[in-house]
């Protein structure tokens, strides 16, 4: 059999590379060599900003010729670090002989001695990833996340006032709206929402082991933790002043749990579309060209929201996995995290294929408002409930005498079918009051939605 060519691996990289491409812009190798870049170029910047040991401030050329370093960074330049890498086997030297040469490139060798000083590996990987992470999540994921919800919450809006069944322990029970159904998926989601936008990213640069022992040695005068704020802070990063060789990751931590908070609702979401497409109060628009089955021609298959579900589950077990690895370090520093952060690009990448899912699958669904009613009017037992507490208001008030009204239909309703007639007669034969008698035989399973439409006004709020 002859050998194929190289192939990618993950279906991130194959089938799906046009949807999340975009994760791979910062959460990949090349991305974050480029963020490498940009926290080696910053560094020198800052530091002949600051006059340290007798140096200038570069001039406004050179500033801008060094960040167009970063700008320029290209496929050329990715290869030339691979080149590098082969030789130092070590990824962070690499991107400083990178930088190194463009200094030289650009006149600058006087102040090459000050590219990664006094900087541990970590201290550049760190800001890198904290600078990556955030903006695959600012510009790739919240983008892709506040769609579903803007399409979620017109769709609420829409549909407030449509009654449905609904289906405690997946029985019938007391209706609600299809759109406060959707309302509560929508407030779950903004509220994460809210978590994730005010979330922190932390960054630390104070060397080998989060002392400044190679900063003060070289300037016992220079107050490195202030400089070392105003430098993290400059990245728009939050410093971190407690820190071994590596930063602690808890930040980390509290953001792919959020995510992956976020990824279950969506999942609870994708279940439940699934599941009222099944029963019909969902009807899926065809797509024309589109294949559901092999061999049953008749077929729309729900696979928008069957494969937002598997890539949920994935994206939420790779986050797990990060939360709960990346916030232990054997003493000072050890090397899980190194891969282990690796695959941050892949846990976001298979929750933005999930997103683009979800928000695909839910513009190519209808409501079917007759077979909601049509449920609705098999099951006026569902009644019941209403019946046993307006007579225990009744009895309450002394407008009856009525023992045990749970009892009485809990014997009427359970595990039966009833219909209008024989819940009318039932309640004409009651002990309460003509006004109560009037309320429940106006009420059918459509109108017995309470504040259902009312509740979807929270989403203001």
């Amino acid at each position: 059999m002859t050998p194929l060519p190289p192939q990618p691996i993950s279906p991130l990289d194959g089938r799906y590379y046009p949807i999340v491409h975009t994760v791979g812009e910062h959460l990949s190798e090349a991305g974050l060599n480029r963020a490498r870049i940009v926290v080696e170029v910053e560094w020198l910047i800052f530091l002949t900003d600051h006059a340290m040991f007798t140096t200038s401030p570069l001039s406004i050329d050179d500033k801008a010729a060094l960040r167009r370093v970063v700008e320029t960074f290209g496929q050329q330049e990715i290869a030339e670090l691979a080149e590098i890498e082969a030789t130092t086997r070590h990824d962070v030297k690499a991107v400083e002989y990178f930088v190194r040469r463009r200094l030289s490139d650009l006149g600058l060798d006087a102040i090459a001695e000050l590219t990664h000083f006094a900087c541990t590996s970590e201290d550049v990987n760190n800001l890198s990833y904290a600078l990556t992470v955030r903006d695959t999540v600012d510009r790739v994921w919240l983008p892709a996340y506040r769609a579903v919800l803007a399409t979620l919450r017109t769709m609420a809006e829409e549909l407030r006032a449509v009654p449905m069944l609904s289906h405690t322990h997946g029985q019938p029970a007391t209706p609600t709206t299809l759109g406060k159904e959707l309302a509560v998926v929508v407030y779950r989601l903004e509220r994460v929402l809210a978590q994730i936008e005010g979330g922190e990213y932390l960054g630390k640069f104070s060397g080998a082991t989060g002392t400044f022992s190679a900063h003060l040695a070289a300037d016992p005068e220079a107050d490195w933790p202030a400089l070392s704020k105003e430098f993290v802070e400059g990245l728009g990063l939050t410093w971190n002043p407690l820190t071994t060789q590596i930063e602690s990751h808890d930040w980390q931590a509290e953001l792919y749990d959020r995510v992956r908070h976020a990824n279950r609702i969506l999942h609870n979401l994708a279940t439940d579309v699934w599941t009222y497409i099944s029963m019909g109060y969902f009807t899926q628009i065809p797509i024309a060209g589109a294949t559901g089955s092999s061999t049953m021609p008749h077929k729309i298959n729900p696979i928008r929201f069957e494969n937002a579900e598997a890539n949920l589950e994935i994206s939420s077990a790779l986050f797990s996995t990060l939360s709960e690895t990346l916030v232990t370090s054997r003493l000072q520093r050890d090397l899980t995290d190194s891969t282990t952060q690796r695959n941050i690009g892949v846990a976001f990448g298979h929750s933005l294929l999930a997103l683009d899912n979800l928000r695909r699958g839910l513009g190519e669904i209808a409501v079917n408002e007759g077979r909601l009613a049509e449920d609705l009017d098999h099951n006026w037992e569902v009644l019941g409930e209403a019946v046993q507490t307006v007579i225990r208001a009744e009895v309450t008030a002394g407008q009856s005498e009525i023992e045990d009204p749970y009892a009485m239909l809990k014997e009427l309703t359970r595990g039966k079918r009833i219909g209008q007639a024989e819940l009318v007669a039932f309640v004409n034969g009651l002990d309460i009051s003509s006004g109560a008698k009037a309320r429940l035989t106006n009420l059918t399973p459509g109108t017995y939605t309470g504040l259902a439409d009312e509740l979807v006004d929270h989403l203001d709020v």
